[in-house]
């Protein structure tokens, strides 16, 4: 479809670099039927594309009710075409209000990405008393990062890693998507609301998008004035090594726990160490100070004879995935472990532990097995040997042998592991880092690497200027019945550091969880954590004090 005279009128004067408007101004925006057909010229989008076009724009109708009541928008489809013909599009989707606060917030992914986020969702850890960006006035926008996932992908979508076989689909994953859908977003919403630019740019993600998130503020600093970043799995290469390490430690004979044997340590953990923080609530505050041996939960002779205790075999497998894995040989991306998962790494009853899955990982890997070992094999099948029937447990993530050479370019792209964001503190951007203690399939314990090593390079007073880290106790990855399902509006945090330089104070995090009966605790900045002090209401942030904060200078 071609577009209308009054769009191609927009994108010309944008094209010239001639706005119609000041950047101030308030006209109405353009029909939303106008953007049907608009092209996106490939010098709009800052990495080699073919351009790309608007496929779709309708408008929808206010929907929903209190917080998460959305009013009138105009919803557009587009694609970004690629370099390589034999690579798949990039599809993305922007959500314009009638009533535009000026603002826009990018969406990142999760996992193998593939689909698109839902454009009228919440930044993860997001409230619920709260309204949504999209409810807010901003202008939302995610893309799939440069493939499609297929839809009846088991056990879902976004661990489908087919796409791996083609360098620029691989590229866009990495994070090149992120900014040519950024560009082209951006040149749609200036269109649309006649030549305006956001007063205010914003990325938020979680896990993939986590990832996504780090990758902006150190790539393109300047593209976005604020970003939150929730269990960000910034080294995917070296993650995916440890899920290869935890494959081959779960497939060997007697070392897989099954459900009620992960239950049971889970359980144990709770019991030896809830308490320590001043309260038996369910909840390790200080998950570092746990020092809880699974071996105390040893059957007869080591055999496994009941679901009440464990083998030796199943105590080596627990003690080897909450133990660092270290690899000697060399990555390009210069990573040379991960840090492993604690053993509270799950939920009650119904999240395995550690993300183990119900059955041991084999070959063909059972789809029942758990996400990490998932997305080993996805990667040694697609992305590392690019052979759909390659055994992924033949190959070893400590001696890979020949495939060496790919896994190191691989960490190249994936590993976002560069801590010098000078650059994006220089442009005035914050970062606000989220994560659960009790992440089952990204560690917390490796936010903390990250987070200390940008206080290493640019030091923790310049650190404290721009950047925030919070571990969150109980809470674990995407908040699926957790410990502690933990709610908090980081978002009017972060408007408020951007816009009006108002770091957070004392901010306060709270439990939406069905036991949790809506308590809150304060949400501590690294390295501190919430400890109750022995009186007033258990239940509320107000009886925890941030133990282990460091005096203000």
């Amino acid at each position: 479809m071609k577009r209308t005279l009054a769009a191609a009128g927009i994108a010309c004067a944008l094209l010239s670099g001639t706005l119609l408007f000041p950047a101030h101004a308030t006209q109405r925006p353009a029909d939303c039927s106008d953007l049907r057909g608009l092209r996106i010229p490939a010098s709009e989008i800052g990495l080699h594309t073919t351009g790309g076009e608007v496929s779709a724009a309708n408008i929808i109708a206010p929907t929903g009710s209190g917080t998460s009541a959305t009013g009138t928008y105009c919803r557009v489809e587009a694609v970004i075409h690629p370099v390589d013909p034999q690579a798949p599009d990039i599809t993305l989707r922007v959500a314009l209000p009638q009533q535009w606060n000026k603002k826009t917030m990018m969406f990142g992914g999760g996992g193998y990405d593939g689909t698109i986020p839902d454009v009228t969702g919440n930044v993860p850890f997001g409230p619920t008393n709260q309204p949504r960006p999209l409810s807010r006035g901003y202008a939302t926008y995610a893309s799939d990062s440069g493939h499609q996932a297929a839809p009846d992908f088991k056990p879902a979508p976004s661990l489908d890693g087919s796409f791996g076989v083609n360098d620029e689909a691989v590229h866009n994953f990495a994070g090149d998507a992120l900014k040519k859908t950024h560009d082209t977003a951006h040149f749609i919403i200036r269109t649309h609301y006649q030549g305006a630019d956001p007063a205010h740019s914003y990325f938020a993600g979680g896990s993939s998008g986590g990832r996504e998130a780090l990758a902006v503020a150190q790539r393109w600093p300047a593209d976005f004035d604020g970003v939150i970043a929730a269990y960000p799995a910034w080294n995917a290469a070296s993650l995916n090594l440890f899920f290869g390490h935890e494959a081959q430690v779960l497939s060997r004979p007697g070392a897989f726990l099954n459900p009620a044997e992960q239950d049971l340590l889970y359980r144990s953990v709770i019991r030896s160490c809830d308490g320590k923080d001043g309260l038996r609530d369910g909840v390790i505050s200080n998950e570092a100070g746990c020092r809880f041996q699974p071996r105390t939960l040893r059957c007869p002779d080591g055999k496994d004879t009941a679901d009440t205790c464990l083998s030796d075999h199943q105590i080596h497998a627990a003690q080897a995935l909450s133990s660092p894995l270290r690899w000697k040989y060399r990555l390009a991306s210069g990573e040379h472990g991960y840090p492993g998962f604690p053993f509270l790494s799950g939920a009650d009853m119904t999240t395995p532990l550690l993300g183990m899955g119900s059955r041991p990982p084999g070959h063909p890997m059972p789809k029942a097995s758990g996400y990490g070992v998932q997305f080993w094999d996805q990667w040694v099948r697609y992305f590392v040997t690019r052979d759909p029937a390659h055994n992924s447990l033949a190959v070893d993530p400590r001696r890979p042998g020949i495939w060496q050479q790919r896994i190191s370019r691989l960490s190249a792209l994936q590993d976002v592991n560069n801590p010098d964001l000078r650059r994006f503190a220089k442009a005035g951007g914050k970062l606000l880092l989220l994560h659960g203690t009790a992440d089952e399939l990204v560690s917390h314990r490796s936010t903390v690497e990250y987070f200390q090593r940008v206080q290493k390079l640019m030091g923790p007073h310049a650190t404290r200027d721009f950047a925030r880290l919070y571990l969150i106790p109980g809470a674990n990855h995407v908040n699926v019945d957790a410990a502690f399902a933990a709610s908090y509006d980081s978002l009017s945090a972060l408007e408020g550091w951007t816009e009006e330089n108002k770091a957070p104070a004392r901010p306060v995090v709270t439990d939406t969880s069905p036991a949790g009966n809506a308590r809150t605790r304060p949400l501590c900045a690294y390295p501190s954590w919430p400890k109750y002090l022995g009186h007033g209401n258990s239940a509320s942030a107000h009886g925890f004090t941030c133990h282990g904060a460091r005096p203000r200078t």
